[in-house]
């Protein structure tokens, strides 16, 4: 360490480290340096490298030179430090290592977290008394935002640190948090930035995120600007604002940014190589399925020869699945718990607790715990499932010796013989310390929509500044004076078609010609229903007890376990047993707006709730790679003998395609004709696609029956002879997948999709036109459905561009259709598609073959069943 270096730590801070054996690493002076100097900064370092630290030593040492504060409502103080993270336990496992070092050098800190856990007696006493450092996550940002007294309690920041970065600006919550740190910057403009990430592919995309954009003029239609002031006031006034006939892709007058500006990049190179591993197994995998259910055992003694052990799964399903199965296997009595977001508050805690203690030997967890968590004891990460992305298998990996420079240590659990590919890929991206994560994001105007009324809560404001204010966020930088116009009127008064109705009209502009919120139950409401997170409704679960007045009945007087969703409790009758907090419950029935149940005795056959959340699609680059792979078979030497043998069947039967080739079989079975492909592009992108093609197939007259579609191909059935067709026609294949499917075709799709209700309802959920929750109630799933359908086809009718249907457009393409991967793939086989004839399914198809008929909610014999099902076609396969 220079002398200069030195010269920026405290003679406390040096003796701290003195004191664990340790010496300032060089980015965390660095970040020490860019702080006084008033840069904002983004730091790339890989896991083990003292991120947090060094996001925090400035807070620390500015903090520990400021001293305690009188503490008198005269000299209340604001708070110093903003820590952001996406995870609420990560900023509590944050609150708990921080606290280490300000308790070891005695400094007069005050360090606190806010998150949706948080009692609301501490956040109010919050308000009131303001933490130095205070650790949240975005949607309680957005509500601090939103308080009346938002700008006394920011006046005083410095800083605003966002962990795991690259996790938070790829979503809708990034949207928010952007527009939240726009008016951070606002309110407190000696603050500066602080982003912290350890898998960046675009680093400018970060650093871009983190400052204030000063974009050029909008341009508009007619590039003229009219100021809502200049037009009157009232609720009638504004509902003018929205252009009679506004272009219906909004990005068609998108502006570019010129001269973005940039925060300052702070790279640390190296870090251990992960030692990872795919797991092997002599039995045979089978072609479809999820449960991982023959790899338990190993996975169970892999625990038993670790000290502790990160079990992570791809949903909340599998989550539960796999406790219980490795909970069977538990004859030794190890301490293995389970975690994921659907469970308790009260039991994640305790959980995450015993981890932090070492009192664990296991934890079965979700996404929950795949980011930044701290647990030095972690000495092993298995990922059941493919990974689906290099980035996200990184990040898990990371939590295992969670040290820079000693190595990681996982294993990949393929559950069936595609994901031995998938995994094989990862591996290799890995090795190469590849990144996949998305590109940056346009921010939705759904959202926007919600932080206008988030910023009339907080104070009146004028329209040209909250302009210019939400165009310094990056993702907003290119926004069209039209467009926020629209997302204006649209909370005035719900857009033109519904501007009758009071209810939809939130804020008002005075005769000052600022816009406020147009009451406190607005306001209320508006709290209530914050954030962009849209799952489906949820009910509570509670453990009942049998009542000795009343034999026979169960009272619901246990304790809460966690919530499922409400679609699944439908399904429910008394007697009925799922999977659920790591126990066989029996279903009792609903009291009170909670599930009751109670314990169930053994050698029953419990469901698994399912959930409609939290499935990731396949990456782009994982799938280019898994393509590259199958078409290679120099490659196939790298895989389990099984994965060859298979693939060498597929070569004899049929065909196995190039890298950029789109292989089709159509074969008959059963009275049906049946067509497969396998463009490896992620289930979104093939249910859009299987989708187009029943359409096609159906003007073609080749009566489809259906189709289904998993990450790596399609399979559609029909009752026409689509083979005898391609003889007929030897152009039919290429018309069949031909680019301009993506045109008036998908727009005569979605006009008629129940998809579009379900994405605008998603989008009118977050922009505030329909609220889910009321004080002291909440509206049901079936309640949502009913509002949202019917205002949709209203504003279908009466205002086809109304901003939320331009929003819903805009998800449909980016999320739930994968409209751009899809294109991307129909120019990459574009003259290369390969048809295969044959006179039964083939070896590759059996594996999507397997996708017909599958329930969503799974019993103990569903592998048993699908294990049947695929013996049968295989036979027939390699008859």
């Amino acid at each position: 360490m220079s002398k200069a270096s030195a010269s920026l730590l405290p003679k406390a801070f040096r003796d701290w480290f003195k004191s664990r054996g340790w010496k300032p690493r060089e980015h965390q002076l660095e970040l020490l340096a860019k702080a006084k100097a008033g840069r904002s900064v983004l730091l790339v370092a890989p896991t083990g490298a003292g991120k947090t630290l060094a996001g925090f030593l400035p807070s620390l040492v500015e903090l520990a030179e400021r001293g305690p504060g009188r503490g008198t409502t005269k000299d209340k103080r604001g708070i110093h430090t903003l820590y952001i993270s996406p995870l609420k336990a990560l900023a509590t496992d944050i609150a708990r290592n921080l606290e280490a070092p300000v308790q070891e050098m005695g400094l007069p800190i005050r360090i606190e977290t806010r998150t949706g856990d948080t009692p609301s007696h501490k956040r109010a006493r919050q308000i009131e008394r303001p933490p130095d450092i205070l650790l949240t996550t975005p949607e309680q940002l957005a509500l601090l935002l939103a308080h009346r007294e938002a700008r006394e309690f920011f006046k005083d920041l410095r800083r605003v640190v966002l962990d795991e970065l690259h996790s938070l600006v790829t979503s809708k919550r990034g949207d928010l948090l952007s527009l939240g740190l726009s008016r951070l910057m606002s309110l407190a403009p000696q603050a500066t930035a602080v982003g912290l990430s350890a898998t960046v592919r675009k680093p400018d995309d970060l650093q871009r995120y983190l400052v204030p954009q000063r974009p050029s003029s909008p341009r508009g239609v007619g590039s003229e600007r009219v100021s809502a002031p200049e037009r009157g006031g009232g609720i009638d006034e504004v509902a003018d604002l929205v252009p009679s006939r506004a272009p219906s892709t909004a990005s068609s007058f998108k502006e570019e940014v010129t001269h973005a500006a940039l925060a300052d990049l702070v790279v640390v190179k190296g870090g251990a190589q992960p030692d990872i591993r795919m797991l092997e197994l002599d039995e045979r995998l089978p072609l479809a399925g999820h449960t991982a259910s023959l790899s338990m055992p190993t996975i169970y003694e892999l625990i038993k020869d670790h000290k502790t052990t990160l079990v992570f799964v791809n949903t909340r399903l599998q989550a539960e699945y796999t406790f219980q199965e490795l909970w069977k296997l538990n004859d030794d009595g190890l301490a293995i718990a389970l975690h994921h977001g659907s469970l308790d508050v009260t039991q994640r805690r305790r959980v995450e607790e015993a981890m932090a203690a070492g009192k664990l030997k296991a934890v079965v967890c979700t996404a929950t715990l795949d980011l930044g968590i701290d647990w030095g004891d972690v000495d092993l990460v298995v990922n059941v499932g493919a990974p689906k992305g290099a980035s996200r298998i990184m990040q898990r990996i990371g939590r295992s010796n969670h040290r820079m420079d000693e190595p990681s240590q996982a294993y990949l659990v393929p559950a069936n013989r595609f994901e031995i590919l998938e995994c094989r890929a990862a591996l290799d991206a890995v090795h190469e310390a590849a990144q996949d994560t998305p590109d940056a994001r346009i921010g939705a105007l759904d959202v926007l929509c919600q932080h206008i009324l988030g910023m009339a809560c907080a104070d009146p404001f004028k329209l040209e500044d909250l302009y210019e204010e939400i165009r310094s966020a990056a993702p907003y930088a290119s926004l069209t004076w039209e467009e926020y116009e629209a997302c204006v009127a649209f909370v005035a008064t719900g857009g033109y078609a519904l501007r009758a109705y009071e209810r939809f009209a939130k804020i008002v502009k005075g005769n000052d010609g600022l816009w406020r919120v147009r009451d406190g139950k607005v306001a209320q409401q508006y709290r209530l229903n914050v954030g962009t997170i849209v799952e489906s409704t949820m009910i509570k679960v509670r453990l009942g007890k049998s009542s000795r007045s009343r034999p026979g009945s169960v009272l619901p007087r246990g304790r809460l376990l966690g919530e499922i969703e409400e679609y699944f409790a439908e399904t429910l009758t008394p007697g009925d047993t799922f999977l659920f907090a790591g126990e066989v419950l029996r279903f009792e029935g609903i009291a009170e707006d909670e599930v009751l149940v109670t314990r169930a005795a053994s050698g029953t056959d419990p469901m698994i709730p399912s959930y409609e959340g939290g499935k990731f699609p396949l990456s782009t680059f994982l799938a280019a790679r898994v393509r590259e792979i199958l078409a290679d078979p120099f490659e196939w030497d790298r895989l389990p003998l099984q994965m060859t043998e298979w693939l060498v069947q597929q070569r004899r039967r049929s065909i196995v395609p190039g890298p950029r080739d789109l292989l089709v079989e159509t074969f008959p079975r059963a009275n049906r004709f049946y067509m497969t492909c396998f463009p490896f592009e992620g289930r979104l992108a093939h249910q859009t696609l299987g989708m187009l093609l029943t359409r096609r197939l159906e003007r073609a007259r080749l009566k489809p029956l259906g189709f289904v579609a998993n990450d790596y191909g399609i399979a559609v059935y029909a009752s026409g002879d689509i083979a005898a067709r391609a003889a007929r026609e030897p152009s039919f294949m290429y018309e069949l997948f031909s680019e301009d499917m993506l045109g008036d075709d998908l727009e005569d799709w979605l006009a008629e999709s129940a998809l579009m209700k379900r994405t605008f309802r998603q989008c009118a959920v977050i922009a505030g036109l329909i609220e889910r929750k009321f004080p002291g109630e909440k509206k049901t799933g079936r309640q949502v459905t009913i509002s949202t359908d019917l205002v949709y086809d209203v504003l279908r009718k009466h205002e086809p561009d109304h901003v939320l249907l331009r929003a819903a457009r805009a998800d449909a393409a980016t999320g739930l259709l994968d409209v751009k991967r899809l294109g991307v793939m129909l120019q990459r086989i574009r003259g290369r598609i390969i048809h295969k004839p044959l006179d039964r399914v083939s070896p590759l198809s059996v594996s999507v073959m397997l996708e017909i008929g599958r329930e969503r909610v799974y019993s103990d014999n569903a592998d048993e069943i699908l294990a049947e099902a695929e013996a049968a076609l295989l036979d027939e396969a390699l008859a």
